[in-house]
């Protein structure tokens, strides 16, 4: 696997779940691989993967039932898309709006690019 060596491997394998549950490959109530199972697909130690588990259950995306396995909580969809577009307002937005401001670039022709997009993905 390939991993971003600025970030912590275990936030990134919590960011892939969390990217699974939105893709609607993992939905509510649903198992999804163990500790092992996981730690073997991201070619990672099983500690590592358990970190990553233990963060998606402070934040309650997981949750676990003893002796059968972790699954998916009914609120972990809207969850991250709550965590995800707070963090692309405070993280990325500014970025961007700098990078708009040093090129001259107006935001009607931000919108005039993004609804182009959207008609690309329909």
């Amino acid at each position: 696997m390939n991993y971003n060596p600025n970030q912590s491997i275990f936030i990134q394998i919590a960011d892939r779940i969390c990217d699974r549950v939105l893709n609607g490959n993992y939905v509510a109530d649903e198992r999804i691989p163990s500790v092992r199972e996981l730690a073997v697909e991201m070619e990672v130690n099983p500690n590592t993967a358990m970190r990553s588990f233990e963060r998606l259950q402070n934040y309650n995306i997981i949750y676990n039932k003893r002796g059968i396995g972790y699954f998916i909580s009914g609120e972990a969809h809207d969850k991250i898309r709550k965590m995800r577009q707070s963090q692309f307002k405070e993280e990325v937005l500014p970025s961007v709006f700098k990078e708009m401001q040093l090129l001259g670039i107006e935001s009607d022709e931000i919108i005039k690019a993004y609804e182009s997009f959207k008609k690309q993905q329909s």
